[in-house]
């Protein structure tokens, strides 16, 4: 059994407790059942991706529900009768726009895409104003997915090719663009939201980017069939893409993080988790707390390899927002500001 199978089984077992709590619990509302119910969703990205495991995780763990006997324990679940919930979507953008609106109570994010929605760039027709930090969780690295027979061996390379880009005004095309730009390269764009690793196995595009959390199940399958490989972003063209980005840093994908890959050199933001300036200072501050308890550490780790990265030492280190009120109380009572 995956590791990341593992993680969703237990997952589901303790999605089952909190559902029994809440139906033991009776109504809503405060009585002698317990404390009011509180729902904060979290939109993470889809099924295939990293942001989704690791929002089931955080859901999971961060949920208070009447009932539950780890919850017990100080500070390990968030403030009583918050019941934490993730849902899919299609990514960072859409995520953002939603907080931002109030359609949703907060989501996930790369740094170079919360930027841009703070500063109306972009994806972003105008500033959103109501983005707050919650915490930086864990690095993305941006993956350079190249046909397996192809000689494409650097960005350079891909002049004229058929690239893939994304869905249009997603934060993906919009940091594809930034990329293909700092490296002075014009391509022959494809604008899609059809699944790129498809469309690479269909031989419909050469190349596409993508940014994620390593390993990456749809890359790790390509790489793993020889229908494509990873190509480096690195050069002249990355020194000039990290000055126009400063969400972006160096990064090396280690050798062995997929089916027979060698070390190859990128550049990743972090992922962070965002909420909107309405939500109360005191919830946001119970789940900040419980986001770094010690004890919750190892289950999440669990949902995916890139969780084990997050650590209270990053958790406000260029944010691209402010930080939500909540947040940095506790930020400040751990001496992070």
């Amino acid at each position: 059994m995956s590791q990341r199978l593992a993680a969703l089984i237990a997952l589901l077992a303790f999605v089952v407790l909190v559902m029994s709590a809440l139906v033991t619990g009776g109504k809503l509302g405060l009585d002698d059942a317990g404390p009011a119910r509180i729902s904060f969703q979290i939109s993470t990205g889809t099924t295939e991706g990293v942001y989704f495991p690791v929002g089931q995780a955080l859901a999971g763990l961060i949920s208070h529900p009447h009932g539950v006997g780890r919850c017990d324990t100080a500070t390990v679940c968030g403030p009583a009768g918050v019941i934490l919930s993730a849902r899919t979507s299609q990514g960072g953008v859409e995520n953002l726009r939603a907080v931002n609106s109030g359609a949703v109570d907060s989501g996930f994010a790369d740094g170079d895409v919360v930027a841009a929605a703070v500063a109306g760039r972009g994806a972003f027709r105008r500033p959103a104003r109501h983005l707050r930090v919650i915490a930086a969780l864990f690095p993305e690295d941006a993956h350079l997915v190249v046909a397996a027979k192809s000689n494409i061996h650097s960005v350079s390379d891909l002049r004229g090719r058929r690239v893939l880009l994304g869905p249009r005004d997603s934060g993906g095309t919009v940091r594809s663009r930034v990329i293909l730009s700092a490296y002075r390269v014009r391509v022959r764009e494809i604008i899609s939201d059809q699944s790129a690793a498809q469309m690479m196995r269909d031989g419909k595009i050469d190349a596409y980017f993508t940014v994620a959390g390593v390993p990456l199940d749809s890359v790790k399958s390509l790489l793993a069939a020889h229908v494509a490989r990873l190509a480096p972003i690195d050069g002249d063209g990355r020194d000039r893409l990290l000055q126009a980005v400063p969400q972006l840093e160096r990064a090396v994908i280690p050798a062995g993080a997929y089916p027979g890959s060698v070390a190859v050199e990128t550049v990743a933001t972090r992922a962070w988790w965002v909420t909107r300036d309405s939500e109360s200072d005191s919830l946001i501050y119970g789940m900040t707390r419980a986001l770094f308890n010690p004890a919750n550490h190892g289950m999440l780790a669990q949902s995916h390899p890139s969780a084990r990265a997050i650590d209270l030492d990053s958790a406000v280190a260029h944010a691209p927002a402010p930080l939500h009120p909540g947040a940095a109380r506790f930020y400040r009572e751990m001496g992070r500001l």
